[in-house]
């Protein structure tokens, strides 16, 4: 698997109060290569499909990885306090051979044929459903790493769980990632480094259903947008389409939506047809002063 950008040693950030937070390792890049390459000659990974999906259990929060905050290349990122309510839409990256059996930001060893992740807010350990909104596919995983820190990159994913969602050629899908509560009557796990208990969030979309090989499906969204901007004031969501337009971007347009009996004008771009176009636009929309600009359904 080839790195395009990747730190593969452990590494330390100076967090909140002076004090030193160590993570597994500063990455990631994701990778066009299928097919892993074998760690050991001894070590015969398992079929993807033959890895069960996990299911959410209550779990002492992580003392390693759960720092206030942590800078990693020059840019601050804070440890949410609970992952109850979390959801977001973006771009899903994964890792794999260059970082098999290397300790993650938690103290455990990684896995690339585990149905892991890593993630740069949540906290250490988290589970979450990731859906790939290109194919429907969607998959539940426990976070228990740090990253991606390359680019837009809202969650790596293991070797199996990339495998699983049918974006390892790619390297990259557009996915959308849910908190999940612990399942009731799941067994607790065992105090790793002890701390308090992490509370989790939404169940996983009622429409899923399972299927063989631990993967549900769900319907494949109609189509993709970019969200460059929502405002309560129709004049300031005009005056960012009349920035856009002409911009190269593709169509721009304002949607406006109510939401608990509040209208919001949202300005976006798209559809979007794939990964490449979804950078291509964010990139061009900071350059010009937007970085909060994300992925939304229609």
């Amino acid at each position: 698997m080839k790195l395009s950008r990747a730190l593969a040693l452990p590494f330390c950030v100076v967090i909140a109060a002076g004090l030193t937070a160590c993570f597994g390792t500063a990455r990631r890049s994701e990778s066009p290569n299928p097919l892993p390459e074998p760690v050991s000659p001894a070590e015969t990974p398992p079929a993807p499909q033959s890895v069960p999906e996990i299911v959410p259990r209550a779990e002492p929060r992580s003392r390693s990885g759960n720092p206030p905050f942590y800078d990693v290349l020059g840019k601050r990122y804070f440890v949410l306090s609970s992952s109850v309510g979390y959801a977001e839409r973006g771009v899903a990256s994964w890792y794999g051979p260059g970082f098999h059996k290397v300790r993650t930001s938690t103290g455990e060893t990684y896995d690339m044929y585990a149905m892991t992740a890593a993630h740069k807010t949540l906290p250490l350990p988290a589970y979450v459903r990731v859906t790939n909104l290109q194919n429907g596919r969607s998959v539940v995983v426990r976070v228990n790493d740090r990253g991606p820190f390359v680019g837009n990159r809202i969650i790596d994913l293991s070797y199996t769980a990339a495998a699983k969602l049918d974006m390892l050629r790619n390297g990259t899908a557009m996915v959308e990632v849910r908190t999940l509560e612990a399942v009731q009557g799941a067994p607790s796990a065992a105090p790793l480094n002890a701390a308090p208990i992490t509370a989790a969030a939404e169940a996983p979309p009622p429409e899923a259903a399972d299927t063989s090989g631990g993967v549900s499906t769900v319907p494949v969204p109609g189509a993709l947008f970019i969200q460059a901007g929502a405002f309560s004031d129709p004049k300031n969501a005009d005056r960012l389409l009349e920035k856009l337009r002409g911009g190269g971007y593709g169509k721009v347009f304002v949607r406006d939506n109510e939401i608990a009996g509040r209208r919001m004008y949202r300005v976006r771009i798209g559809p979007v047809q794939g990964v490449a176009e979804f950078d291509r636009i964010v990139a061009a929309l900071e350059r010009v002063g937007i970085n909060d600009a994300h992925l939304a359904l229609d």
